[in-house]
Protein backbone atom coordinates (compact mmCIF):
# COMPACT_ATOMS: atom_id res chain seq x y z
CA UNK A 1 0.00 0.00 0.00
CA UNK A 2 1.36 3.40 -1.00
CA UNK A 3 2.04 5.84 1.89
CA UNK A 4 -0.44 8.40 0.56
CA UNK A 5 -3.16 5.73 0.40
CA UNK A 6 -2.42 4.65 3.97
CA UNK A 7 -2.72 8.27 5.13
CA UNK A 8 -6.00 8.65 3.25
CA UNK A 9 -7.54 5.58 4.91
CA UNK A 10 -6.18 6.60 8.33
CA UNK A 11 -7.66 10.11 8.01
CA UNK A 12 -11.18 8.72 7.74
CA UNK A 13 -10.58 5.48 9.62
CA UNK A 14 -13.83 3.72 10.49
CA UNK A 15 -14.04 0.00 11.33
CA UNK A 16 -17.55 -0.05 9.89
CA UNK A 17 -16.45 1.25 6.49
CA UNK A 18 -13.14 -0.37 5.58
CA UNK A 19 -11.97 -0.46 1.95
CA UNK A 20 -10.85 -3.68 0.25
CA UNK A 21 -7.17 -2.71 0.14
CA UNK A 22 -7.15 -2.33 3.93
CA UNK A 23 -8.04 -6.01 4.37
CA UNK A 24 -5.20 -6.98 2.03
CA UNK A 25 -2.62 -5.09 4.12
CA UNK A 26 -3.77 -3.09 7.16
CA UNK A 27 -0.32 -2.46 8.61
CA UNK A 28 0.58 0.78 6.77
CA UNK A 29 -2.71 2.25 8.04
CA UNK A 30 -1.94 1.09 11.57
CA UNK A 31 1.50 2.68 11.29
CA UNK A 32 -0.03 6.05 10.40
CA UNK A 33 -2.58 5.81 13.23
CA UNK A 34 0.11 4.85 15.75
CA UNK A 35 2.25 7.81 14.72
CA UNK A 36 -0.52 10.42 14.50
CA UNK A 37 -3.49 9.29 16.65
CA UNK A 38 -2.46 6.36 18.84
CA UNK A 39 -5.62 6.78 20.93
CA UNK A 40 -8.09 7.68 18.19
CA UNK A 41 -11.68 8.75 18.70
CA UNK A 42 -13.78 6.80 16.21
CA UNK A 43 -16.89 8.04 14.37
CA UNK A 44 -19.14 5.94 16.66
CA UNK A 45 -17.60 7.51 19.79
CA UNK A 46 -15.41 4.53 20.71
CA UNK A 47 -11.61 4.61 20.98
CA UNK A 48 -9.02 2.76 18.89
CA UNK A 49 -5.60 1.96 20.44
CA UNK A 50 -2.51 1.05 18.41
CA UNK A 51 0.51 1.31 20.77
CA UNK A 52 1.95 -1.76 22.51
CA UNK A 53 2.35 0.09 25.83
CA UNK A 54 -1.26 1.31 25.80
CA UNK A 55 -2.68 -2.15 25.05
CA UNK A 56 -0.53 -3.65 27.80
CA UNK A 57 -1.80 -1.11 30.32
CA UNK A 58 -5.45 -1.85 29.45
CA UNK A 59 -4.92 -5.62 29.55
CA UNK A 60 -3.22 -5.26 32.92
CA UNK A 61 -6.03 -3.24 34.53
CA UNK A 62 -9.04 -5.57 34.76
CA UNK A 63 -10.48 -3.39 37.52
CA UNK A 64 -10.84 -0.40 35.21
CA UNK A 65 -11.57 -2.20 31.93
CA UNK A 66 -14.30 -4.81 31.57
CA UNK A 67 -14.47 -7.66 29.07
CA UNK A 68 -18.22 -8.07 29.58
CA UNK A 69 -19.96 -7.35 26.25
CA UNK A 70 -23.63 -7.10 27.21
CA UNK A 71 -23.69 -3.31 26.84
CA UNK A 72 -21.92 -3.42 23.48
CA UNK A 73 -23.51 -6.51 21.93
CA UNK A 74 -27.19 -6.09 22.92
CA UNK A 75 -27.86 -3.34 20.34
CA UNK A 76 -25.63 -5.11 17.81
CA UNK A 77 -27.34 -8.52 17.87
CA UNK A 78 -30.69 -7.75 19.46
CA UNK A 79 -32.15 -8.91 22.76
CA UNK A 80 -32.95 -12.61 22.82
CA UNK A 81 -30.81 -13.51 19.79
CA UNK A 82 -28.68 -16.66 19.70
CA UNK A 83 -25.54 -14.64 18.93
CA UNK A 84 -26.13 -12.38 21.92
CA UNK A 85 -26.57 -15.32 24.28
CA UNK A 86 -23.43 -17.00 22.97
CA UNK A 87 -21.05 -14.05 22.89
CA UNK A 88 -22.13 -12.68 26.27
CA UNK A 89 -21.85 -16.05 28.01
CA UNK A 90 -18.51 -17.32 26.66
CA UNK A 91 -15.32 -17.11 28.70
CA UNK A 92 -13.56 -14.45 26.66
CA UNK A 93 -16.36 -11.88 26.91
CA UNK A 94 -16.94 -12.09 30.65
CA UNK A 95 -15.48 -10.81 33.89
CA UNK A 96 -14.99 -12.64 37.18
CA UNK A 97 -16.64 -14.55 38.76
CA UNK A 98 -17.95 -16.39 35.64
CA UNK A 99 -14.61 -15.95 33.88
CA UNK A 100 -12.71 -17.27 36.89
CA UNK A 101 -14.92 -20.36 37.30
CA UNK A 102 -14.86 -21.39 33.64
CA UNK A 103 -11.16 -20.71 33.15
CA UNK A 104 -10.23 -22.74 36.23
CA UNK A 105 -12.20 -25.72 34.97
CA UNK A 106 -10.65 -25.50 31.49
CA UNK A 107 -7.10 -25.11 32.72
CA UNK A 108 -7.39 -28.30 34.77
CA UNK A 109 -7.51 -30.21 31.47
CA UNK A 110 -4.87 -28.05 29.74
CA UNK A 111 -1.95 -28.67 32.08
CA UNK A 112 1.58 -28.93 30.73
CA UNK A 113 1.47 -32.69 31.24
CA UNK A 114 -1.87 -33.07 29.46
CA UNK A 115 -0.68 -31.02 26.49
CA UNK A 116 2.58 -32.96 26.32
CA UNK A 117 0.58 -36.18 26.14
CA UNK A 118 -1.23 -34.82 23.07
CA UNK A 119 1.95 -34.53 20.98
CA UNK A 120 2.20 -38.15 19.71
CA UNK A 121 -1.41 -38.05 18.50
CA UNK A 122 -0.81 -34.64 16.91
CA UNK A 123 2.25 -35.94 15.06
CA UNK A 124 0.23 -38.89 13.76
CA UNK A 125 -2.56 -36.56 12.61
CA UNK A 126 -0.17 -34.16 10.85
CA UNK A 127 1.75 -36.98 9.16
CA UNK A 128 -1.52 -38.47 7.90
CA UNK A 129 -2.50 -35.13 6.35
CA UNK A 130 0.95 -34.83 4.78
CA UNK A 131 0.66 -38.35 3.34
CA UNK A 132 -2.62 -37.40 1.67
CA UNK A 133 -1.10 -34.20 0.28
CA UNK A 134 1.86 -36.14 -1.13
CA UNK A 135 -0.47 -38.64 -2.80
CA UNK A 136 -2.29 -35.75 -4.53
CA UNK A 137 0.88 -33.82 -5.39
CA UNK A 138 -0.32 -30.72 -3.55
CA UNK A 139 -3.56 -29.20 -2.38
CA UNK A 140 -4.70 -26.22 -0.36
CA UNK A 141 -2.75 -25.03 2.69
CA UNK A 142 -5.94 -24.06 4.50
CA UNK A 143 -8.56 -26.60 3.49
CA UNK A 144 -6.28 -29.65 3.33
CA UNK A 145 -3.93 -28.86 6.21
CA UNK A 146 -4.21 -25.83 8.50
CA UNK A 147 -7.94 -26.04 9.23
CA UNK A 148 -7.97 -29.83 9.66
CA UNK A 149 -5.55 -29.85 12.60
CA UNK A 150 -7.30 -27.75 15.27
CA UNK A 151 -10.71 -29.25 14.43
CA UNK A 152 -9.32 -32.68 15.30
CA UNK A 153 -7.37 -31.56 18.37
CA UNK A 154 -10.21 -29.55 19.92
CA UNK A 155 -12.69 -32.22 18.85
CA UNK A 156 -10.58 -34.73 20.78
CA UNK A 157 -10.45 -32.44 23.84
CA UNK A 158 -14.24 -32.32 23.97
CA UNK A 159 -14.72 -35.89 22.81
CA UNK A 160 -16.71 -34.97 19.68
CA UNK A 161 -17.15 -38.16 17.59
CA UNK A 162 -15.20 -38.03 14.32
CA UNK A 163 -18.36 -38.57 12.30
CA UNK A 164 -19.85 -35.38 13.80
CA UNK A 165 -16.98 -32.99 13.04
CA UNK A 166 -17.96 -32.01 9.50
CA UNK A 167 -20.03 -28.90 10.37
CA UNK A 168 -17.62 -27.54 13.00
CA UNK A 169 -15.52 -25.33 10.70
CA UNK A 170 -18.56 -23.78 9.02
CA UNK A 171 -20.24 -23.06 12.36
CA UNK A 172 -17.02 -21.55 13.70
CA UNK A 173 -16.44 -19.25 10.73
CA UNK A 174 -20.03 -18.00 10.86
CA UNK A 175 -20.14 -17.38 14.63
CA UNK A 176 -16.76 -15.66 14.80
CA UNK A 177 -17.47 -13.79 11.58
CA UNK A 178 -20.38 -12.16 13.38
CA UNK A 179 -17.85 -10.39 15.61
CA UNK A 180 -16.84 -8.15 12.70
CA UNK A 181 -17.49 -4.43 13.29
CA UNK A 182 -20.08 -4.29 10.50
CA UNK A 183 -22.47 -7.13 9.67
CA UNK A 184 -24.65 -7.79 6.66
CA UNK A 185 -28.08 -9.27 7.34
CA UNK A 186 -26.90 -12.49 5.70
CA UNK A 187 -23.90 -12.74 8.06
CA UNK A 188 -26.09 -12.08 11.09
CA UNK A 189 -28.68 -14.66 10.03
CA UNK A 190 -26.00 -17.27 9.36
CA UNK A 191 -24.34 -16.56 12.71
CA UNK A 192 -27.61 -16.95 14.62
CA UNK A 193 -28.48 -20.15 12.78
CA UNK A 194 -25.01 -21.57 13.44
CA UNK A 195 -25.26 -20.90 17.18
CA UNK A 196 -28.66 -22.61 17.30
CA UNK A 197 -27.47 -25.64 15.33
CA UNK A 198 -24.27 -25.92 17.36
CA UNK A 199 -26.21 -25.64 20.64
CA UNK A 200 -28.73 -28.28 19.57
CA UNK A 201 -25.88 -30.65 18.72
CA UNK A 202 -24.10 -30.02 22.02
CA UNK A 203 -27.22 -30.69 24.08
CA UNK A 204 -27.21 -34.24 22.75
CA UNK A 205 -23.46 -34.63 23.24
CA UNK A 206 -23.66 -33.34 26.82
CA UNK A 207 -26.53 -35.70 27.65
CA UNK A 208 -24.47 -38.61 26.35
CA UNK A 209 -21.41 -37.53 28.34
CA UNK A 210 -23.44 -37.24 31.51
CA UNK A 211 -24.39 -40.89 31.07
CA UNK A 212 -20.88 -41.97 30.04
CA UNK A 213 -18.27 -39.58 31.55
CA UNK A 214 -14.74 -39.39 30.19
CA UNK A 215 -11.49 -38.81 32.07
CA UNK A 216 -11.74 -35.26 33.51
CA UNK A 217 -7.93 -34.96 33.42
CA UNK A 218 -8.08 -34.99 29.61
CA UNK A 219 -11.74 -34.57 28.61
CA UNK A 220 -12.64 -30.89 28.91
CA UNK A 221 -16.35 -31.54 28.40
CA UNK A 222 -16.49 -34.05 31.27
CA UNK A 223 -14.57 -31.61 33.44
CA UNK A 224 -16.96 -28.77 32.65
CA UNK A 225 -19.98 -31.00 33.34
CA UNK A 226 -18.69 -32.31 36.67
CA UNK A 227 -17.37 -28.98 37.92
CA UNK A 228 -14.85 -28.63 40.72
CA UNK A 229 -15.03 -27.94 44.47
CA UNK A 230 -18.81 -27.79 44.36
CA UNK A 231 -18.80 -25.27 41.48
CA UNK A 232 -20.81 -26.28 38.43
CA UNK A 233 -21.81 -24.39 35.31
CA UNK A 234 -25.41 -23.79 34.41
CA UNK A 235 -26.67 -25.42 31.22
CA UNK A 236 -26.36 -22.24 29.11
CA UNK A 237 -22.87 -21.51 30.50
CA UNK A 238 -21.80 -25.06 29.69
CA UNK A 239 -23.14 -25.14 26.14
CA UNK A 240 -21.93 -21.67 25.16
CA UNK A 241 -18.44 -22.23 26.53
CA UNK A 242 -18.15 -25.52 24.63
CA UNK A 243 -18.91 -23.54 21.48
CA UNK A 244 -16.31 -21.00 22.55
CA UNK A 245 -13.61 -23.67 23.05
CA UNK A 246 -14.21 -25.18 19.64
CA UNK A 247 -14.35 -21.80 17.89
CA UNK A 248 -11.41 -20.13 19.62
CA UNK A 249 -9.15 -23.15 19.32
CA UNK A 250 -10.03 -23.63 15.68
CA UNK A 251 -9.94 -20.24 14.00
CA UNK A 252 -6.81 -18.79 15.59
CA UNK A 253 -4.70 -21.93 15.11
CA UNK A 254 -5.86 -22.34 11.51
CA UNK A 255 -4.73 -18.75 10.87
CA UNK A 256 -1.41 -19.27 12.65
CA UNK A 257 -0.47 -22.25 10.47
CA UNK A 258 -1.81 -20.80 7.23
CA UNK A 259 -0.32 -17.34 7.77
CA UNK A 260 3.06 -18.87 8.60
CA UNK A 261 3.28 -21.07 5.51
CA UNK A 262 2.22 -18.20 3.23
CA UNK A 263 4.67 -15.79 4.93
CA UNK A 264 7.54 -18.19 4.29
CA UNK A 265 6.79 -17.89 0.57
CA UNK A 266 7.13 -14.12 0.86
CA UNK A 267 10.28 -14.20 3.01
CA UNK A 268 12.64 -16.68 1.25
CA UNK A 269 15.61 -15.82 3.47
CA UNK A 270 13.67 -16.77 6.60
CA UNK A 271 12.41 -19.89 4.87
CA UNK A 272 16.00 -20.93 4.10
CA UNK A 273 17.00 -20.22 7.70
CA UNK A 274 14.24 -22.45 9.05
CA UNK A 275 14.91 -25.21 6.53
CA UNK A 276 18.59 -25.21 7.47
CA UNK A 277 17.68 -25.55 11.14
CA UNK A 278 15.31 -28.44 10.37
CA UNK A 279 17.78 -30.15 8.05
CA UNK A 280 20.60 -29.99 10.60
CA UNK A 281 18.65 -32.06 13.13
CA UNK A 282 17.90 -35.67 12.16
CA UNK A 283 14.19 -36.53 12.56
CA UNK A 284 13.62 -33.06 13.99
CA UNK A 285 15.52 -33.81 17.20
CA UNK A 286 16.05 -30.73 19.36
CA UNK A 287 13.91 -28.54 17.12
CA UNK A 288 11.46 -27.43 19.79
CA UNK A 289 13.27 -24.19 20.81
CA UNK A 290 13.83 -23.18 17.17
CA UNK A 291 10.22 -23.85 16.18
CA UNK A 292 8.78 -22.23 19.32
CA UNK A 293 10.72 -19.05 18.57
CA UNK A 294 9.54 -19.17 14.95
CA UNK A 295 5.91 -19.69 15.96
CA UNK A 296 6.01 -16.67 18.26
CA UNK A 297 7.39 -14.54 15.45
CA UNK A 298 4.67 -15.73 13.06
CA UNK A 299 2.11 -14.80 15.73
CA UNK A 300 3.64 -11.35 16.13
CA UNK A 301 4.07 -10.66 12.43
CA UNK A 302 0.57 -11.76 11.34
CA UNK A 303 -1.53 -11.96 14.49
CA UNK A 304 -4.37 -14.44 14.04
CA UNK A 305 -6.62 -12.24 16.19
CA UNK A 306 -6.11 -8.59 15.26
CA UNK A 307 -8.63 -6.81 17.49
CA UNK A 308 -9.83 -6.99 21.09
CA UNK A 309 -12.33 -4.91 23.04
CA UNK A 310 -12.84 -3.50 26.53
CA UNK A 311 -15.25 -1.10 28.26
CA UNK A 312 -14.06 1.50 30.76
CA UNK A 313 -15.76 0.98 34.12
CA UNK A 314 -14.73 4.41 35.30
CA UNK A 315 -13.21 7.57 33.91
CA UNK A 316 -9.51 6.96 33.31
CA UNK A 317 -6.55 7.88 31.15
CA UNK A 318 -4.79 5.84 28.46
CA UNK A 319 -1.76 7.10 26.59
CA UNK A 320 -2.32 10.62 27.90
CA UNK A 321 -5.93 10.71 26.67
CA UNK A 322 -8.86 10.98 29.10
CA UNK A 323 -11.53 8.34 28.57
CA UNK A 324 -15.00 8.72 30.11
CA UNK A 325 -16.77 6.04 32.12
CA UNK A 326 -18.42 3.62 29.72
CA UNK A 327 -15.97 4.28 26.88
CA UNK A 328 -15.75 1.39 24.42
CA UNK A 329 -12.13 0.63 23.54
CA UNK A 330 -10.78 -1.40 20.60
CA UNK A 331 -7.33 -2.88 21.20
CA UNK A 332 -5.51 -3.24 17.89
CA UNK A 333 -3.27 -6.24 18.50
CA UNK A 334 -2.04 -6.23 14.91
CA UNK A 335 -0.77 -2.65 15.29
CA UNK A 336 0.74 -3.19 18.76
CA UNK A 337 2.68 -6.21 17.50
CA UNK A 338 4.39 -3.99 14.93
CA UNK A 339 5.12 -1.08 17.25
CA UNK A 340 8.72 0.13 16.73
CA UNK A 341 8.82 1.29 20.35
CA UNK A 342 8.65 -2.40 21.35
CA UNK A 343 10.12 -4.31 18.40
CA UNK A 344 13.23 -3.63 16.34
CA UNK A 345 12.44 -3.66 12.60
CA UNK A 346 8.79 -4.55 13.32
CA UNK A 347 7.84 -4.91 9.65
CA UNK A 348 10.48 -7.61 9.10
CA UNK A 349 9.83 -11.33 9.69
CA UNK A 350 12.74 -12.44 11.90
CA UNK A 351 12.39 -16.07 13.01
CA UNK A 352 15.28 -15.69 15.45
CA UNK A 353 13.72 -12.67 17.18
CA UNK A 354 14.54 -12.79 20.90
CA UNK A 355 12.54 -11.32 23.80
CA UNK A 356 9.43 -11.37 21.63
CA UNK A 357 6.77 -9.86 23.88
CA UNK A 358 3.95 -9.98 21.35
CA UNK A 359 0.32 -9.65 22.37
CA UNK A 360 -1.17 -12.26 20.05
CA UNK A 361 -2.39 -14.24 23.08
CA UNK A 362 -3.51 -11.14 24.94
CA UNK A 363 -2.22 -10.36 28.41
CA UNK A 364 -3.43 -10.40 32.00
CA UNK A 365 -6.34 -12.43 33.36
CA UNK A 366 -7.76 -12.96 29.87
CA UNK A 367 -4.55 -14.25 28.31
CA UNK A 368 -5.43 -17.12 25.98
CA UNK A 369 -6.06 -20.28 28.03
CA UNK A 370 -4.95 -22.47 25.14
CA UNK A 371 -1.68 -20.70 24.28
CA UNK A 372 0.51 -23.72 25.09
CA UNK A 373 -1.66 -25.97 22.94
CA UNK A 374 -1.61 -23.44 20.07
CA UNK A 375 2.19 -23.26 20.23
CA UNK A 376 2.40 -27.07 20.17
CA UNK A 377 0.09 -27.31 17.16
CA UNK A 378 2.00 -24.56 15.37
CA UNK A 379 5.49 -25.94 15.85
CA UNK A 380 4.52 -29.54 15.01
CA UNK A 381 2.41 -28.61 11.97
CA UNK A 382 4.77 -26.04 10.46
CA UNK A 383 7.96 -27.96 11.30
CA UNK A 384 6.78 -31.29 9.88
CA UNK A 385 5.27 -29.65 6.80
CA UNK A 386 8.58 -27.97 5.97
CA UNK A 387 10.59 -31.13 6.64
CA UNK A 388 8.32 -33.08 4.29
CA UNK A 389 7.81 -30.49 1.56
CA UNK A 390 10.78 -28.08 1.65
CA UNK A 391 10.19 -26.96 -1.95
CA UNK A 392 6.43 -26.28 -1.73
CA UNK A 393 5.18 -23.37 -3.83
CA UNK A 394 1.93 -21.45 -3.98
CA UNK A 395 0.21 -22.00 -7.33
CA UNK A 396 -2.24 -19.08 -7.10
CA UNK A 397 -2.70 -15.91 -5.12
CA UNK A 398 -4.04 -16.87 -1.66
CA UNK A 399 -7.55 -15.69 -0.83
CA UNK A 400 -7.83 -13.62 2.34
CA UNK A 401 -10.74 -14.11 4.70
CA UNK A 402 -11.81 -10.47 4.26
CA UNK A 403 -12.16 -9.79 7.98
CA UNK A 404 -10.66 -7.12 10.21
CA UNK A 405 -10.77 -9.03 13.52
CA UNK A 406 -9.41 -12.42 12.45
CA UNK A 407 -6.59 -12.34 9.92
CA UNK A 408 -6.12 -15.43 7.84
CA UNK A 409 -6.74 -17.08 4.48
CA UNK A 410 -9.67 -19.05 3.13
CA UNK A 411 -7.68 -20.71 0.34
CA UNK A 412 -3.99 -21.02 -0.54
CA UNK A 413 -3.41 -23.57 -3.33
CA UNK A 414 0.09 -25.08 -3.50
CA UNK A 415 2.20 -27.74 -5.16
CA UNK A 416 4.99 -29.82 -3.61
Amino acid sequence: MAPERAREIAAGFDLRALPADFYANPYPVYDVLRETEPVRRMPDGSWFLTRHADLSSVYRDAQAFSSDKKVEFTPKYGAGSALLEHHTTSLVFNDPPLHTRVRKLMMGALTRRAIGEMEPGLVTLVDGLLDAIKARGGGDLIEDFASAIPVEIIGNLLGVPHADRGPLRGWSLAILGALEPKLTQQQEDLGNRSVREFTDYLRVLVAQRRQHPGDPEHDVLTRLIQGESGEQLGEAELLQNCIFILNAGHETTTNLIGNALVALQEWPQERRRLLQAIGSRPEGAGLEPVMTMAVDEFLRFESSNQLGNRRALRACEVGGVALPEGALVTLCIGAANRDPAQFERPGVLDLARANNRHLAFGFGIHQCAGLSLARLEGRVAIGRFLARFPAYQLTAQPTRGGRARFRGFLQAPFSI
